[in-house]
């Protein structure tokens, strides 16, 4: 089994940045690929970025060229840059995980952190 947990969230102003990590722990050979889900208030849970063990990398357009998606191997981390934030950016921010190396859904994600609050005030 794998856990993850997320930290970093907070309230930031509009063009603000916030920078959110996520700590992997247990069974984490099994991981081949980890990424960022977010959640607003009302709505499905939505693609963030993903990223495969191989180092590929998936951008929701929303966010392409805004967002960074890293990790950090050897210490297990996965981590979310969030740059020039807006409103629209409100949201539970999730990190998963999973074997697949191939992310065709969410499904494709086993295991799940409990979230981290982000929000931009309009």
């Amino acid at each position: 089994q794998v856990q993850l947990v997320e930290s970093g969230g907070g309230l930031v102003q509009p063009g603000g940045s916030l920078r959110l990590s996520c700590a992997a722990s247990g069974s984490i050979f099994s991981i081949n690929a980890m990424g960022w889900y977010r959640q607003a208030p009302g709505k499905q849970r939505e693609l963030v970025a993903t990223i495969t063990r191989g180092g590929s990398i998936n951008y929701a357009d929303s966010v392409k060229g805004r967002f960074t998606i890293s990790r950090d191997v050897a210490k297990n981390w996965l981590y979310l840059q969030m740059n020039s934030l807006k409103p629209e950016d409100t949201a539970v921010y999730y990190c998963p995980a999973g074997r697949t190396q191939i992310i065709t859904s969410i499904h494709d994600f086993a295991s799940w952190g409990q979230g981290t609050q982000v929000t931009v005030p309009s």
